[in-house]
């Protein structure tokens, strides 16, 4: 199995990568690593779709949104946030967004004066960390060991302990299922009238279908044009799954609906 994800080495998605497969290459941006897999470049992807602290990722719903491929499966993963660094003086701490997010709390009560830096991912601000003396990064407290000349600061620095991230592993658009307990699917009704949203979720309660996440994005057509994210708790291959999705079609024929398809979940700790 042939694997993308958010790179360098050592980011938290690598670790999450892992449990899918062993031959796992890198990339800089979610975008690009939907766009691979679309491409049919490699087996599987690995990007992060939702963190219990921060919320969804923004990135990973557009890039779902733009190009066709399949979700086989969702890893959750707890997230041990660390600093690590060569001394404990720096003045810079330098980490992906969502991570400097995640430990606020702690860095405004501990390191107010620090400047904050968002970089490409976890794993990039560790090797910046590890290049110049005068910055601190936010990672996995093994990551300290593994790229070398970096001690642990501090451990358990995010802001809850139950701090957690999902992951989707999406597929090439022809490798779609039915089966799972779990489905995805990407809404664009182009359209804009009262009671829209509660038309479109209507459906599944009807049906006592359980919605997970509902969550707009901007289409970019239009100011007010929305894409809707919807995750619920049953699989495509169930009759009420089928007839929810087929009046969720019927709702917005003037636009689409995605079927990312149905997955199961598996926890996976480090």
């Amino acid at each position: 199995m042939h694997a993308v994800t958010l790179g360098p080495a050592g980011t938290y998605s690598h670790r999450a990568a892992s449990a899918v497969a062993d031959d796992v290459e890198f990339r800089e941006s979610v975008t690009a690593i939907v766009e691979a897999v679309a491409d049919d470049d490699f087996d599987r992807g690995v990007v992060p779709i939702e963190n219990s602290i921060e919320g969804s990722v923004t990135e990973t719903l557009d890039a779902l949104s733009d190009r066709e491929v399949s979700a086989v499966q969702e890893i959750v993963t707890p997230i041990q946030h660390a600093l690590l660094a060569q001394s404990p003086d720096f003045s810079v701490v330098a980490s992906h967004s969502q991570a400097l997010a995640q430990c606020r709390d702690f860095l405004e009560a501990e390191y107010p004066d620090a400047d904050l830096e968002a970089v490409a991912s976890t794993a990039r601000g560790v090797e910046y960390a590890r290049e110049n003396p005068d910055v601190a990064a936010i990672g996995h407290p093994a990551n300290a060991e593994e790229v070398g000349g970096l001690h642990v600061v501090a451990e358990e620095i995010q802001d809850r302990t139950s701090n957690a991230t999902r992951f989707l592993v999406i597929a090439p658009a022809d490798e779609r299922s039915d089966a799972g307990g779990k489905s995805s699917l990407v809404v664009y009704p182009n359209a804009n009238y009262p009671g829209l949203l509660l038309e479109l979720l209507e459906p599944f309660a009807d049906r006592d279908i359980n919605l997970t996440r509902v969550e707009s994005r901007p289409s970019g057509e239009r100011l007010g044009d929305y894409v809707f994210h919807i995750d619920f708790s049953a699989g495509l291959y169930e009759d009420r799954a089928q007839e929810a999705v087929a009046e969720l079609e019927r709702i917005a024929e003037n636009g689409w609906v995605r079927r990312l398809g149905s997955y199961d979940t598996e926890h996976v700790v480090y």
